[in-house]
């Protein structure tokens, strides 16, 4: 099934197509997939509810979309290279046919623990093939998936699984990363201590680290899957079904379960996954995401699967055995597709180019980044050293609560410009507002990004609490989704992603993105890298206090490191971007997906010493304290 566009003529066309008549440009598109029975409505919305329907009345199974309608086709097709830890272990592959017969097994077997339709199950697992066979076996007995990354506490598994008021868990005796074996089993037991919803818990034995199980509530993936039937009719769901639950921190309390539902997140995750990356068939596909984000969900898993495609899925990290291990797995699978995050870029910046230019890259066409703003000097790293200068750098903005990629390059197909995400993709209707919810239509102006029409993937609810999304999503201003986000649109319509909304500085009138100071620190040669936030400020409103990362090495030589990061500032911004206040870091606060938890960074430029808000997700709490102790 090919939706994929083929000029950049056609998708001007595509997209003006879209806004004139967005329902019969995806319903054209939903047409293309199958349905148990068709829909009644295309869609029905407002965003005072909020209330959003897509194709109301369909009946569907989503992995009837992703595996059974490709048996005939692509049955022996792989799906899946998947990639271990150690370089070298031997990988596996797994085919449509058998991806399908493994879907199928786990599906029954999670019946015959009592698992209906609609119950929720929370999957707490690594880098594994069994980790799509469960994610899969869920959407097809119409269970909802909460996939809960599995680096985080027990106490944030647990509150998680308490929000969904999960079922059963499915995880594994621990992980492998880097050189370290990960017990995750007991994070789990510690865990389900407080969770009396959960009556099972399936665990696969990917160590081999012999943990405990507890009589009754656990058993082992390999034994209950051990004589399955490798066929299961699949549960019939509605459109607006759930399909998952993804939980997000919000800046204050308790982490948000996102709700995503079939029909529409189908449609939109196919579609934007074949456009943005120009993916054809016979093409390797890797994204190096985790599958507890929502880019692992969207293009690891539903997305690729949808469009037939063949992908890779990687147990490590990029930096084990060396810094050339991402570069050494495009080689082995020779990657088409490219899909990382501008902080991996980042990070392997620093190895050098002899571990980049000892593996053969040539197969890549398309390279792409996502998670957060990439600055131009790690663009152009990766667009020279990863690309050859040959391959388009999609620079994709979307988040958690839009279910698929909404501003990005087509592949080649479209203009590119370094650190921009470029135009919106079709169906999508995006806009710039004021401090007063008035349209910006001049360019180069910074304004708050809203959408103003509903996309088949934008979220329905936040699990429990329909009142706190509307709150967040569409209370700002009426009649618009508000993405937190700020950006700026350039004359020819591209769009800058500045940062989150309270990451844009207004000093002394002047506003200025936090990620245009970074861009400007971070081309200083003492800077690895860079966070700068706003603090209150007596004559400005705001200063701008910076955090930056240095070789604790050079930690003795301060003034001179500050004085050449202020120079730097100067010469890339102007004197009033200069920071009023520069910390020298040994590493910035992060959470285990690699954002850098900014409103922490800007309680600690306020003065506060503690009182961080919700921290489950933080990499290293003990880095807080240090950054504390030591703040100007």
């Amino acid at each position: 099934m090919n939706l994929r566009i083929a000029s950049y003529e056609e998708y001007q066309e595509k997209y003006q197509h879209s806004v004139n008549d967005p329902e019969e440009f995806w319903s054209d598109i939903a047409q293309t997939f199958l349905w148990k029975e068709p829909w009644t409505n295309t869609l029905n919305w407002n965003f005072t509810e909020p209330k959003i329907t897509w194709f109301d009345g369909g009946k569907l199974n989503i992995t009837e979309n992703l595996l059974d309608r490709h048996l005939e086709t692509r049955g022996d097709q792989v799906a899946f290279f998947w990639e271990p830890n150690e370089m070298d272990a031997d990988g596996k592959t797994i085919t449509y046919r058998e991806l399908h017969a493994e879907v199928c097994k786990l599906s029954n077997a999670m019946r015959g623990l009592g698992v209906e339709k609609g119950d929720r199950v929370c999957i707490y697992m690594p880098m594994i093939l069994e980790s799509i066979v469960a994610i899969l076996a869920c959407a097809r007995i119409g269970a909802v998936h909460s996939i809960v990354f599995a680096g985080f506490s027990s106490n944030a598994l647990a509150d998680r699984i308490n929000d969904a008021q999960a079922k059963l868990v499915i995880t594994s005796d621990g992980l492998n990363r880097g050189n370290k074996k990960v017990d995750i089993k007991t994070m789990v037991d510690e865990a389900l201590l407080s969770c009396p919803s959960i009556e099972h818990s399936i665990v696969v034995n990917c160590t081999h680290s012999n943990p405990e199980m507890k009589s009754g509530r656990d058993v082992w993936y390999n034994e209950i899957m051990e004589g399955q039937p490798t066929t299961c009719e699949a549960e019939t769901m509605d459109a607006e079904d759930l399909l998952f639950i993804l939980y997000t921190s919000g800046s204050t309390g308790k982490p948000k379960g996102v709700v995503h539902t079939c029909g529409g997140y189908m449609v939109y995750t196919s579609y934007s996954f074949q456009n943005v990356f120009q993916h054809e068939q016979g093409d390797v596909f890797w994204c190096t995401a985790d599958i507890g984000w929502i880019t692992g969900h969207s293009y690891i898993v539903y997305g690729p699967l949808l469009a037939g495609a063949t992908s890779v899925i990687f147990e490590g990290i990029p930096t084990y055995p060396d810094a050339g291990r991402f570069w050494q797995i495009c080689e082995k699978y020779k990657v088409n597709q490219f899909y990382t995050a501008p902080t991996a870029i980042r990070s392997l910046m620093g190895h050098g180019l002899e571990v980049v230019n000892k593996y053969d890259l040539s197969a890549l066409k398309v390279i792409g980044s996502v998670g957060e703003p990439i600055n131009e000097e790690a663009w152009q790293w990766y667009f020279d050293h990863i690309g050859k200068k040959n391959c388009p750098v999609v620079d994709t903005w979307w988040q958690t609560e839009t279910g698929g990629i909404m501003l990005s390059g087509l592949g080649n197909l479209s203009p590119m410009r370094a650190t921009h995400a470029g135009y919106p993709l079709p169906g999508i209707q995006p806009v710039l507002l004021d401090g007063d919810g008035n349209e910006i239509h001049e360019s180069e102006q910074e304004g708050y990004l809203c959408i103003k029409f509903p996309w088949p993937s934008i979220l329905r609810t936040t699990y429990g609490d329909h009142e706190r999304c509307k709150n967040v999503y569409f209370s700002n201003y009426d009649n618009y989704y508000f993405t937190g986000d700020g950006a700026k649109r350039d004359a020819n319509g591209m769009y800058r992603i500045i940062g989150r909304v309270d990451d844009v500085i207004n000093v002394s009138g002047h506003r200025f993105g936090t990620a245009e100071i970074e861009d400007a620190i971070n081309t200083n040669k003492y800077a690895i890298e860079s966070a700068v936030v706003g603090f209150p400020h007596d004559i400005k409103g705001q200063g701008i206090y910076a955090y930056v990362v240095v070789d604790p090495s050079k930690m003795d030589d301060q003034d001179t490191i500050i004085a050449s990061v202020m120079d730097s500032v100067s010469k890339g911004i102007g004197k009033i971007a200069k920071p009023d206040k520069i910390q020298l870091v040994s590493g910035l606060p992060k959470t285990r997906s690699g954002k850098i938890m900014r409103r922490i960074l800007r309680k600690i430029a306020e003065g506060e010493k503690s009182n961080f808000g919700d921290t489950s997700t933080l990499l290293d709490p003990d880095l807080v304290i240090e950054i504390v102790e030591n703040s100007i």
